[in-house]
């Protein structure tokens, strides 16, 4: 399990369609000449939003230190009892395809911060519009 499955498996409840994998549904068009026996199902219920800023405020008030998650993405990862070390940020900046110089953790550090609200925004989640793109 890659570092941003296990980012969405502690912020989305386990049943979220981004825990499920079934994030995305797609329907199989009926055979040519065929007449449908039934109607054609309704749209798909669009992906439950979570609030992203309300899970992780909540998490901050009882983690018994202050990390600053909304500009940290090591404080992030310490909130959510994951791998704030620098291979592990690597791992993640890989995963996220990151093409900057990894030897420079600032602006990695900010690149991750900000790929990660993207991509929990992508996937259900309700982010602060200025911690995304």
């Amino acid at each position: 399990m890659g570092i941003l499955s296990n980012i969405f498996h502690k912020i989305f409840p386990s049943s979220h369609p981004a825990n499920t994998g079934a994030a995305t549904t797609t329907t199989a068009a009926p055979a040519p000449g065929a007449a449908p026996a039934a109607p054609a199902p309704a749209a798909p219920t669009p992906m439950s939003e979570v609030d992203v800023e309300s899970v992780l405020n909540g998490m901050a008030g009882s983690a018994g230190q202050t990390l600053n998650w909304r500009s940290s993405i090591v404080d992030l990862l310490k909130l959510l009892n994951l791998d704030s070390s620098l291979d592990s940020r690597k791992e993640l900046a890989k995963e996220l395809n990151y093409t900057g110089d990894m030897n420079d953790s600032a602006s990695m550090n900010i690149w991750l911060h900000r790929q990660v609200m993207n991509k929990l925004a992508a996937n259900g989640g309700k982010v602060p519009a200025d911690l995304k793109d």
